[in-house]
C-alpha cells in the first residue's frame, strides 16, 4: 500500500514534455491552499543533487517530495498529488489507483508511457539547454 504524503509536496515535472506540462497547468488551477509546489526539472538552473538524486532519474519517471522528504515515484506520485487536492473525487481517485489490481495496471500502462515520453513532442523553447534529453534513450 501507498503510505499517505505529509502536506505540502513537491512536484518534480518536465516542464519541456508538451502533456506533461498540461496536466501539472491542470493542477496548479486546482491548487487551492498551496498544498502542491511545482519545480521544473528542465530548467537550466535546476540541481537535482539537492534532492539526493540524478536528473536523469527524475527524468525517467514523475517524482512528488513530501513534507518529511518522502518520495513518490511513478505511478505513486499520482495519489500523492490527487490527496493535495480539494476535490473529493481526486481523492476518491487516489484510494482507488492504489487497489493492487488498479495499481498494477496503472504502473504497467506508466512503464509504457514513460518509455515513450521522451519522443513526444517538446514545447515550443522548451529545454534551451538539452538538459531534459539527459538519460533519454534515442
Amino acid at each position: 500500500m501507498i503510505g499517505q504524503p505529509t502536506f505540502p509536496v513537491t512536484v518534480f515535472y518536465d516542464g519541456s514534455c508538451i502533456l506533461c506540462s498540461r496536466e501539472i497547468d491542470l493542477y496548479r488551477r486546482k491548487n487551492h491552499g498551496g498544498r502542491l509546489k511545482f519545480v521544473d526539472i528542465s530548467a537550466p538552473g535546476f540541481d537535482s543533487a539537492a534532492y539526493g538524486k540524478t536528473r536523469e532519474e527524475f527524468m525517467d519517471q514523475l517524482h512528488v517530495r513530501d513534507a518529511e522528504g518522502r518520495f513518490f515515484v511513478g505511478v505513486d506520485a499520482f495519489p500523492a498529488i490527487w490527496r493535495a487536492l480539494p476535490d473529493a473525487a481526486y481523492r476518491l481517485l487516489a484510494d482507488v489507483a492504489t487497489f493492487p489490481g488498479v495499481h498494477l495496471a496503472a504502473t504497467l500502462g506508466y512503464l509504457v508511457f514513460s518509455r515513450l515520453r521522451p519522443y513526444l513532442p517538446k514545447r515550443r523553447g522548451g529545454c534551451p539547454d538539452g538538459t531534459c534529453n539527459v538519460g533519454h534513450r534515442r
